[in-house]
């Protein structure tokens, strides 16, 4: 068992270092829990790169809607990524510390990462929106060039969201224990651990997560009010599936990621509900990658297609190097 590295100051001895406790002592199951979660992660980050390797490949896919689509696979790969390889690390060893500045790290880039999921979640909607309430100016309006301005801001935005917080969260000192009690850092818990005053620390996270999740779920919701008006307006019932169908997926994977906030947000200050929470974290951080490019390739017929195409050029290219 690694050491925990501290230092002593006065009668309080600050900690460098925390012991991520996970899922308990569950030693037995390290083994199982290791391939469960080495497939958890290889298979979403494998569909994901298969997606945004058919948006950049196929000419049929480049339209707003798959450009928007291959960000999202590319920040679910992201996403994934900032968790799975510390918790697949630490399996076989046991070791379950890591130093107060990684901790915070992890932090920092998981948040970022799903502010910027909120704000891509809501251009998105609004991309459905202009596609079948403004079908004729669509075009003009959704330009490659606002396509490129909207991604670019997205992501400069999230990761600017929670960048002073992050900051606030290096400068507290943390004393007493240093046991988190969940599989990966989390700031809520983090913060519980300081030794000083932590009330601006958690103002600024309200301002933070107020501003950047507030108005682009308000965007979402409004976007999708007015694309449900649009549709029940349509006279045969096989035009409005045949609408319906185009935003369908978005809003299934809209519905799953704010869904599971709420009920993580819910159980996050229950201690009775502690290990519900720590799964639900598992399925809002980690299955939810994993969810959503096999609902995108499954309910998109261009995806399908582009797929098969490449999966048939694939193997008339190994043909030919064969013979």
């Amino acid at each position: 068992m690694k050491l925990t590295t501290n230092i002593h100051k006065g009668n309080q001895t600050i900690i460098m270092e925390f012991i991520l406790l996970g899922f308990g002592d569950l030693s037995q199951l390290h083994s199982l829990l290791f391939l469960l979660f080495l497939v958890i992660y290889i298979e979403p980050v494998a569909r994901n790169i298969l997606i945004i390797a058919l948006v950049v490949t196929d000419q049929h896919l480049h339209t707003p809607m798959y450009f928007f689509l291959g960000n999202l696979s590319c920040l679910e790969t992201c996403y994934t990524s900032t968790i799975l390889p510390r918790v697949l690390a630490s399996l076989p060893t046991g070791d379950k510390s890591i130093s107060v500045m990684g901790c915070i790290t992890q932090c920092y880039f998981f948040a970022s990462l799903a502010m910027t999921e909120c704000l891509l979640l809501s251009v998105m909607s609004y991309d459905r929106y202009l596609a079948i309430c403004k079908p004729l100016h669509y075009s003009a309006l959704m330009s490659d060039r606002l396509c490129l301005q909207l991604v670019l801001g997205m992501w400069i935005g999230g990761f600017l969201s929670l960048a002073i917080f992050a900051f606030m969260v290096s400068q507290l000192r943390f004393c007493g224990s240093n046991e988190v009690d969940h599989f990966f850092c989390d700031f809520r818990p983090i913060i519980k651990l300081s030794c000083t005053d932590t009330h601006m620390v958690e103002f600024s996270s309200f301002i933070s997560t107020s501003i950047f999740t507030v108005p682009p779920f308000v965007l979402t919701v409004a976007s999708y009010v007015c694309i449900i008006s649009s549709i029940l307006r349509i006279p045969s019932t096989t035009g409005r599936q045949k609408t319906f169908s185009t935003c369908s997926s978005h809003l299934i994977v809209v519905t799953i990621f704010y869904g599971t906030i709420v009920i993580v947000s819910l159980l996050s200050d229950s201690d009775a509900l502690r290990d519900l929470n720590k799964v639900f974290s598992v399925f809002y951080r980690v299955r939810t990658p994993l969810v959503n490019p096999f609902i995108y390739s499954l309910r998109n017929q261009e995806a399908r297609e582009a797929l098969r195409k490449a999966v048939v050029r694939f193997f008339s290219f190994t043909r030919i190097q064969i013979f």
